[in-house]
């Protein structure tokens, strides 16, 4: 599995007490690092304590949302949260400058927060955004875009979701000779 991107969902009970967490209550979590990649624990305050801030590459305080239930629609209408998932599912090396862009406009949409910024020892930054609604943790690598290369992006992501660049125009169809509308002869002209 490719840590580069990870999405994980808040634990629906505390690490340590094993108590469930209900919707609205306070929960810590902590983001540690080991040989399978960055993992996510979540704690409740009465166990947030020195030893289970041991070890942690990224804290934050959050309140614990239990998961919605699925819509009943049967089309799904794409959406940036649904498209950043499908590509990170994907695990595409290629997708990361959209992927990146997507968590940029969530985060400006306030849908998702960014928690922390980590650098690797490959010296790139990794970006933790946290979903408000559904507390998941997403570890984003940032591609360090240059301006140069974001118009191309954003026509990308434009097109992914399913709209037109700007400055691109949807091309009608040409019209044909029957596809025009008859015009009544003015006064001297013969039919």
């Amino acid at each position: 599995m490719n840590s580069d991107w990870n999405i994980q969902a808040p634990g629906h009970a505390c690490r340590v007490c094993g108590q469930a967490f209900s919707d609205g209550t306070p929960l810590f979590s902590k983001l540690t690092f080991d040989t399978g990649g960055y993992t996510r624990h979540d704690y409740c305050a009465i166990c947030w304590q020195a030893p289970a801030k041991a070890n942690a590459l990224s804290i934050w305080r959050s309140v614990f949302r239990a998961p919605p239930p699925p819509p009943a629609e049967a089309l799904r209408k794409e959406t940036a949260d649904t498209l950043l998932r499908q590509l990170m599912e994907t695990e595409d090396p290629a997708n990361g400058n959209a992927i990146f862009i997507l968590a940029v406009m969530l985060e400006r949409r306030r849908i998702l927060v960014e928690r922390d910024v980590q650098v690797r020892d490959d010296g790139v930054k990794i970006r933790v955004y946290e979903h408000r609604k559904t507390g998941e943790s997403f570890l984003i690598p940032d591609p360090e875009l240059k301006l140069a290369a974001l118009a191309h992006v954003q026509e990308q992501v434009v097109r992914l979701l399913g709209g037109t660049p700007p400055g691109e125009q949807k091309t009608a169809e040409p019209a044909t000779a029957t596809d025009q509308p008859e015009r009544p002869p003015k006064e001297n002209e013969e039919r």
